[in-house]
C-alpha cells in the first residue's frame, strides 16, 4: 500500500466527508437533527470523519485495489450503509422497537449511504492503481 497516497485520500475524504455532514445535519435537516444544547466540538466531528475516510482509504488502497470512482462511489455506498445500519440499530436497541423514530433511522442510513458514496469516490479518484504504486 503506498502510504502517501493512503494519507492524502483519507484527508481529502475526511474533508469532503466532514462538509457533507455540515450540510446534511446542520444546514438541511435542522429540524429532524437540532443542535446539541452545548457547544459543538468540530475536532470532534472531523476525527469522526477523519477515521471514516481512514477505514475506507485503507480498504480501497490495501484490500480491494479500488481506484476509480464509480466503483468507488459503490463501495462507499455499500460499507457505510452497513456502518449506518449497525450504528442505528445499536444505538436504539434499549428503546423497543415501539420508540425508534423510524424516519431519522431511515434518513440518516440515506444521508450515510450519499456521504460514503461520495466520500468514497473521491478516495477512489485520488488512489492510483496498485501497479502504479
Amino acid at each position: 500500500m503506498n502510504t502517501k497516497n493512503f494519507w492524502i485520500s483519507s484527508i481529502v475524504g475526511a474533508i469532503v466527508n466532514f462538509l457533507l455532514g455540515w450540510l446534511a445535519y446542520g444546514v438541511l435537516f435542522t429540524d429532524i437533527y437540532p443542535p446539541a444544547s452545548g457547544e459543538p466540538c468540530f475536532m470532534f466531528y472531523f476525527l469522526g470523519s477523519l477515521a471514516f475516510a481512514m477505514l475506507l482509504s485503507y480498504i480501497f488502497n490495501k484490500w480491494a485495489g479500488i481506484s476509480n470512482w464509480m466503483s468507488g462511489a459503490k463501495a462507499g455506498a455499500f460499507v457505510t450503509f452497513l456502518v449506518a445500519l449497525s450504528m442505528n440499530f445499536n444505538m436504539y436497541a434499549g428503546g423497543g422497537i415501539a420508540n425508534v423514530p423510524w424516519k431519522n433511522f431511515l434518513l440518516d442510513v440515506i444521508i450515510g449511504v450519499v456521504m460514503g458514496a461520495i466520500t468514497g469516490a473521491v478516495i477512489a479518484a485520488l488512489s492510483k492503481p496498485k501497479a502504479e504504486a
